[in-house]
């Protein structure tokens, strides 16, 4: 079971960390949405809980809760620039359906 981040998107979090001046890492998980029933969370996190799982990744801590861990296990988190739009991309292997926007999937 792992978690992600290419070099792009690690690059991108460290710099994010170096400038806020703090920070332990990224937290991903995934919460009830959409149209397709989930979506990402996406946040900066300063310390764990307990019962968080902790990925290293070049570099970088990415921190994820258990029952997220069983939708995003084998993720890559991917930071991409196409043309003028620059943001996060998620390479889930277990998706096997979104929605028409993008913002929602579903397992």
């Amino acid at each position: 079971m792992a978690v992600s981040l290419s070099e792009s998107a690690a690059r991108h979090v460290s710099n994010f960390i170096a400038k806020r001046g703090k920070g332990f890492g990224i937290r991903l998980g995934v919460k009830t949405s959409g149209c397709s029933g989930m979506a990402y969370k996406l946040e900066f996190v300063d310390h764990t809980e307990a019962e968080d799982l902790v990925f290293e990744s070049h570099g970088v801590n990415v921190v994820i809760d258990p029952k997220s861990l069983a939708y995003l296990d084998g993720t890559e988190l991917d930071f991409v620039k196409e043309g003028l739009n620059e943001g996060f991309k998620f390479n889930n292997p277990n998706v096997k359906d979104q929605c028409g926007c993008g913002e929602s999937f579903n397992v």
